[in-house]
Formats: C-alpha cells, sequence, structure tokens
C-alpha cells in the first residue's frame, strides 16, 4: 500500500509550495484536496476530510474558506455532479473546473 508514503508526499510538496509561494493559495488547497481524495487513504469520508482540511488550510493563512458550490456535497443530486465532474478533470490534470468550482 502507497498511502503513508503519499500522504508523507502531499504534506511535503504543500509545506514546499506554501514555503516558496509557488502557486496562489486557492490553488495549492484545492491541488491538495484533490491529492488527499485521489490517495484515498479511507474506505468513506475522503472527500469531507480533504474539503475539511482545504479550508484549514485556507483559514491558516488567512483566506476564506472554499464554497465547494455552496450546495451539499455528501447527498447524490444537482450540487454533487459538478464537484465529481471537477475531481475527475483534475485526474487528467486538468485543474481549470475544481478551480472554478471551489468558489462558485
Amino acid at each position: 500500500m502507497r498511502i503513508q508514503p503519499d500522504l508523507h508526499d502531499l504534506c511535503e510538496d504543500v509545506k514546499a509550495q506554501l514555503a516558496h509561494a509557488s502557486y496562489p493559495l486557492d490553488k495549492i488547497a484545492a491541488h491538495f484536496s484533490h491529492r488527499l481524495v485521489a490517495i484515498h487513504p479511507f474506505a468513506n469520508g475522503n472527500g469531507r476530510l480533504s474539503r475539511t482540511l482545504a479550508d484549514l488550510l485556507l483559514g491558516q493563512h488567512g483566506a476564506p474558506r472554499f464554497t465547494w458550490g455552496a450546495g451539499n456535497l455528501i447527498a447524490e443530486g444537482e450540487a454533487r455532479q459538478p464537484y465529481l465532474t471537477a475531481l475527475r478533470a483534475a485526474g487528467r490534470k486538468d485543474y481549470g473546473s475544481l478551480l472554478a468550482f471551489v468558489r462558485s
């Protein structure tokens, strides 16, 4: 299993990105959330955890939390579909829709 080393790499990458201001904070937080979901450390709740941690990261740096589409992302429905579509696009290295979604 690669969960532990992948989580370590993710945290080290984010620390370096923050230290060097490699990207805008929103991009760092959105990428962090996506990578954490992709690592999938738990059978359930990975999206909720990744969104919470991304929001905490933003808050630690004085930025407002993401709105995450301003809908219920846990229940199946209209609000969840754009989130899942954005995650799939991010999995193909297209982060544009995820970056737009997190502030919509």
